[in-house]
């Protein structure tokens, strides 16, 4: 292989980063919430937003022969499209795709009185604000890194930038989209995603599996208005006291164990000794990590190895809203009509997110107590995704990349977050390679409050990425 100038890389990179808190700041405060939080996204015009500012940063750069279009279909959301021929020597590498998003989840309560979820705000290294560390950075990161090889005198194989706009919804509109641009993705011999996280800022960390999920709405009505607690309370059965009954046909409510056979999967024997050798800092890591009310501690106990299988590998069950119960400041003593919450239920890899909506909405209407109403609404569900074994020339460039750039070897891990994408394009490419990795490392916080971009960590990510572009061009 020819070699690399790795100083030039880090030159490039440092250079890049120290001059995009701007553009990124920008993003930040606009909230292009995604299609599931925000239903009148394209009237609002938030996404666009989003679309162009990143569009007009891509565009700026000086990459010879990139060209840079906006890839719509009617009724979905738009996906930006930058594609970068391969340098001198290296047309005949198969190409490689690099993915990240720019949808948002909302605002979510408790953040910092100094911030907030559409407020830029630099603190040292960290950027705060929603939706930077997920997933703003990665057009920038993954244009960088290609810059960088160029700087450097490197090479590349032609390069796919796509960034979508519904991940946080599941990415609905993504495959739509995939088969639109078929011709122009290819059959990448390398998928790089940006949108996943680390267990400490040390390493480089590389993720190796995700979760699925399956999510809906379960409602439970009872009488058609409501009526006087007093009056009726002990005749009239109460809704949420169903939904407690009803939940626990699918989740043990003394150790949050899901009970449904359809969501369990056995650890491959490999998977379970890579978890054993890194419990004791990523399991231990995250329950450490965790803003615990005083008193309270983790359902595992004191096991690192079990908080690591609880946050990847087996289903969890989460109530994350519900509709029917009014603030406790306006609730007066009434039965009232209806409750509804909405599920999420995290998947391990390798089960079937869809056999797990039908098994849920059996175990949760059938049978329904007192004759009441019950409803199950799916919302979806994605696959969770597991990695091919890593290629002797991906794991080379990877440990040699994480050893100049972060000063220690990579290490491997998985995430208990959903990457749909992930899922499709290994169901899609099965001879394809996998870098997924990312900022979100311990308090960034993605999805609450006080999230924030670890820019030292971005531009690490942003070297290795370029160093390992410049593998994928060598002669195998």
């Amino acid at each position: 292989m020819s070699p690399l100038d790795l100083s030039t890389i880090d030159d490039s990179t440092t250079l890049l980063w120290g001059s995009l808190v701007p553009v990124l700041s920008e993003y930040i405060a606009i909230p292009a919430l995604s299609p599931a939080f925000d239903s009148d996204w394209a009237a609002n015009g938030h996404m666009d937003r989003a679309v162009d500012l990143v569009t007009s940063w891509c565009r700026d750069r000086q990459i010879p022969g990139m060209t840079v279009s906006v890839h719509r279909l009617e009724g979905r959301t738009p996906v930006v499209v930058c594609e970068i021929p391969a340098t001198p020597g290296a047309q005949d590498a198969a190409p490689v795709l690099l993915y990240g998003h720019l949808d948002k989840q909302p605002e979510m309560e408790g953040w910092r009185a100094d911030l907030g979820p559409w407020k830029p705000v630099l603190e040292g290294d960290r950027l705060y604000g929603r939706g930077g560390a997920d997933d703003g950075y990665s057009a920038v990161a993954a244009r960088g890194a290609i810059e960088a090889v160029q700087a450097a005198g490197g090479a590349h194989p032609r390069c796919v930038v796509l960034v979508e706009a519904s991940e946080e919804s599941g990415s609905p509109d993504l495959p739509a989209h995939v088969e639109a641009l078929a011709d122009v993705i290819g059959t990448p011999q390398l998928i790089v995603c940006l949108d996943s996280g680390a267990a400490d800022y040390e390493h480089l960390w590389i993720t190796t599996s995700l979760r699925g999920m399956a999510d809906g709405n379960l409602t439970v009505r009872v009488v058609e208005e409501g009526l006087h607690s007093g009056g009726y309370g002990g005749v009239v059965p109460d809704s949420f006291r169903i939904l407690r009954e009803l939940l626990s046909r699918i989740e043990d409510s003394s150790d949050g164990r899901v009970l449904l056979p359809e969501a369990w999967v056995e650890v491959p024997p490999e998977t379970q000794a890579a978890l054993e050798r890194a419990a004791a800092l990523v399991g231990a890591g995250r329950v450490a990590e965790v803003p615990w009310t005083p008193g309270v501690g983790p359902v595992t106990g004191d096991d690192p190895l079990e908080a690591l299988l609880a946050t990847t590998w087996q289903p969890q069950l989460t109530v994350v809203g519900q509709d029917g119960l009014p603030e406790t400041a306006r609730a007066g003593n009434v039965l009232r009509p209806q409750t509804t919450l909405k599920l999420s239920l995290r998947l391990p890899p390798h089960v079937d997110p869809d056999a797990v909506l039908v098994a849920l909405e059996h175990a949760l209407t059938i049978d329904p107590p007192y004759g009441s109403r019950v409803s199950f609404s799916g919302g979806g569900g994605a696959w969770g995704w597991a990695a091919p074994p890593t290629a002797a020339w991906l794991d080379d460039a990877l440990q040699a990349a994480s050893n100049r750039f972060f000063g220690a070897p990579a290490l491997q891990f998985g995430e208990g977050g959903t990457i749909p994408f992930m899922a499709m394009l290994g169901q899609r490419f099965p001879a394809t390679q996998f870098l997924v990795t990312g900022v979100l490392g311990p308090h960034s916080n993605a999805h609450g409050p006080n999230e924030f971009l670890d820019l030292p960590t971005a531009r690490k990510i942003t070297a290795t990425v370029a160093a390992v572009l410049h593998a994928a061009a060598q002669p195998r």
